[in-house]
């Protein structure tokens, strides 16, 4: 895909933006004046999550700020895996409705929305198998 066709597809106008993370993923996630339609990497986020938890996922930051249906999501994520992709999107999309209404910073906070979850994958220790497994101890 061209320069050219990427910037037609995204619409027109003013955005809202907010960084989303999550274990290794990043989401950019700029938010559109429109109807509730999303699109993650170009495609619709059904495509994407087809679990009900992770579309649920992209719907609590305007279910906590009672705005569904008013923006239009548009995120480019990289990194990681779906379930990771969906929190980072949340984070991402908490982000910019908070750079649209300071006001909605308490209810996103409330619910949780706005802090990063820090948890990433423990680095491997010499002599073991994994961060934590050892190998098999034997006595003789």
């Amino acid at each position: 895909m061209t320069q050219e066709q990427s910037a037609t597809t995204l619409p027109s106008g003013q955005y809202h933006y907010g960084t989303g993370r999550r274990k290794t993923t990043v989401a950019r996630v700029r938010l559109y004046s429109g109807s509730g339609n999303y699109h993650i990497n170009e495609r619709p986020y059904l495509e994407m999550f087809t679990r009900p938890l992770h579309q649920n996922k992209l719907r609590l930051p305007f279910d906590a700020a009672e705005l569904a249906g008013n923006f239009d999501v548009h995120a480019k994520v990289a990194g990681g895996g779906v379930s990771a992709w969906a929190d980072a999107i949340a984070h991402g999309i908490a982000r910019a409705l908070v750079s649209y209404d300071e006001k909605l910073r308490p209810a996103m906070r409330k619910a949780g929305l706005l802090t990063r979850d820090s948890r990433i994958k423990e680095r491997k220790k010499p002599g073991l198998k994994r961060a934590r497994k050892a190998p098999q101890y034997t006595k003789r």
